[in-house]
């Protein structure tokens, strides 16, 4: 069995050096604190992931670094991620590891309809921009023969661990689990949207790692299984009826309302760049991935049955 390193400690590293551990392979977890212990066969490593030299030493002879980092001042993204971007890229090449991303759907910016993976690259603001420069860089190295690279892109998450990162753990279900409607920073209630499960981006991640050298999975994204679109109103709906509650419609905040408060809450402020996604149908189609790796994505009952008793937990 080989060895792999996956970079960050949060819900989706720890989820995908648990897939890697639990198919008999070695997992190196990084992060600045060295949390991420207490999984067997997984060694939590505290190191900054802007020192590629570091990185380098960490990864040598690993079959694949996984990058599931996400910065948590996501105001800050302009700063954050271009140094840690290119360590990384320096680590993989330095170390002969492959390079797997975890990434989102910001750098297709506004669409019209199911985003696939041929879906064209034009983010409408700063942090799409980012994440898009990211997967060109790597790109064009797996392009040059100087790396194998390739990225998974997952729509907004839900399930259990996502904390913060979940909109719709956050301003959905955990209202609904109380019978309150829940206030939304953004997002028209009905539309439709996709949500990803945080298992199932790590079940991809980890699959991707162990791809052979001559896999069709390098150079080029792939979209992770998620469950059937479901709207914010469908999900408080479905919350309700788990947890024996009235159904309550989910409440939006007034844009205007929003805007203001963002002139001092740096978070709601970068919302604005992502709004579109919820006002909208926001769509993902996974199944070029399903088909070319044979995965399939979460019963929406599963995770939302998790989700709850997750958060019914860290209530308690």
């Amino acid at each position: 069995m080989a060895r792999y390193v996956v970079l960050g400690a949060g819900a989706i590293g720890r989820g995908t050096a648990r897939e890697l551990a639990e198919a008999g392979h070695t997992v190196r977890i990084v992060s600045r604190s060295g949390r991420g212990g207490g999984i067997r066969g997984v060694e939590p490593v505290a190191a900054d992931v802007t020192d590629a030299t570091r990185l380098s030493e960490i990864a040598e002879g690993a079959g694949a670094i996984v990058n599931a980092l996400n910065p948590a001042q996501y105001w800050k993204w302009d700063e954050l991620w271009p140094p840690m971007a290119a360590a990384i890229l320096e680590a993989a090449e330095r170390s002969r590891a492959a390079l797997v991303t975890v990434n989102n759907l910001y750098l297709y910016g506004r669409v019209d309809g199911p985003m696939r993976e041929d879906t064209a690259v034009s983010p409408n603001g700063h942090k799409g921009e980012i994440r898009a420069r990211m997967w060109r860089d790597a790109l064009a190295l797996n392009d040059d023969g100087r790396l194998r690279a390739t990225e998974l892109r997952a729509s907004d998450y839900v399930g259990a661990g996502m904390d913060m990162q979940s909109v719709l753990n956050a301003f959905v279900i955990k209202p609904a689990m109380r019978g309150r409607g829940g206030w939304l920073p953004m997002g028209d209630p009905d539309a439709p949207h996709t949500w990803t499960s945080g298992r199932d981006v790590a079940r991809l991640a980890a699959r991707l790692a162990t791809e052979p050298s001559d896999s069709p999975a390098w150079g080029r994204p792939w979209h992770v299984p998620s469950a059937p679109p479901r709207s914010m109103a469908q999900v408080a709906a479905d919350t309700a009826a788990l947890v024996g509650q009235p159904v309550r419609r989910p409440h939006r905040v007034p844009t205007p309302v929003v805007d203001a408060v963002g002139l001092v809450y740096p978070l709601l402020r970068e919302l604005r760049e992502t709004r579109h996604q919820f006002e909208r149908p926001f769509v993902l189609d996974a199944s070029l991935t399903e088909q070319t790796f044979g995965l399939t994505a979460t019963p929406w009952d599963v995770t939302l049955k998790e989700t709850v008793a997750y958060l019914s937990g860290t209530a308690a």
